[in-house]
């Protein structure tokens, strides 16, 4: 069988181009399993035309490629952003209610209307254009996958900055998933504010009552809206 390549995925894309639209939006997520940090979403809007050599699924690439790739789909994009839900929110709201949030903000930060959006199987209401949603969006589509990629590196670079705070945790190692390490480290230290305090790993259930019940977090805590690309 053949491996799909970016030539594929614009392939995929190009049919959305002739029945009409000029303006495509692509939009994925990062960051919806760790037990610690935002989940990311990003929308990215190509015009026709407009291929990106190397482009996959962010989960398939090397962390320097995506970092090269960060760089030219930013500056190949009509425009693109970045929306982040908080570990807070995510606990309010539940991490699919704040995966659509962190979407819906990195859409309102765009300053054109795209003519379609296509996610990976986000299904998106009450937006600016019409949507159409794909499972396994990020390895099918062009756009989807650049949008992937932004919201992977942006969300990384987050972490980075978060373990910086909180070095005891190996935010730069594992950005929040649940490793060994991780899981160790919390159950020495506890939970920190970037904590999801609603996942089962980071806080036994009695305790997850308790904290939803007095509030939880009593220090600061590092919530963007949007992150600046």
């Amino acid at each position: 069988m053949r491996r799909i390549n970016s030539q594929d995925l614009y392939d995929f894309d190009r049919v959305f181009f002739e029945e009409g639209a000029r303006l495509l939006c692509g939009i994925d997520e990062a960051g919806r399993g760790p037990l610690a940090g935002p989940v990311a979403a990003a929308a990215v809007i190509f015009a026709e035309g407009v291929f990106i050599e190397g482009v996959a699924d962010s989960k398939t690439l090397a962390p320097e490629k995506r970092e090269r790739l960060y760089e030219e789909i930013l500056s190949r994009a009509s425009e693109a952003s970045v929306g982040i839900a908080s570990a807070e929110e995510i606990d309010r709201l539940n991490i699919l209610a704040a995966t659509h949030l962190a979407a819906g903000r990195a859409l309102g930060a765009l300053p054109i209307t795209p003519d379609l959006i296509i996610t990976d199987f986000l299904k998106l209401k009450d937006v600016s254009a019409p949507v159409r949603f794909f499972a396994r969006g990020d390895a099918l589509s062009h756009a989807i996958a650049s949008a992937s990629i932004l919201a992977k590196v942006a969300r990384d670079r987050l972490m980075m900055k978060y373990h910086e705070e909180y070095p005891m945790y190996g935010f730069a190692q594992n950005k929040g998933y649940g490793t060994k390490e991780h899981l160790d480290a919390l159950r020495k230290w506890g939970p920190c504010p970037i904590h999801r305090r609603s996942f089962k790993r980071v806080l036994p259930e009695r305790e997850r009552i308790s904290d939803s019940i007095d509030g939880g977090r009593g220090e600061k805590m590092l919530t963007l809206e949007r992150v600046n690309i």
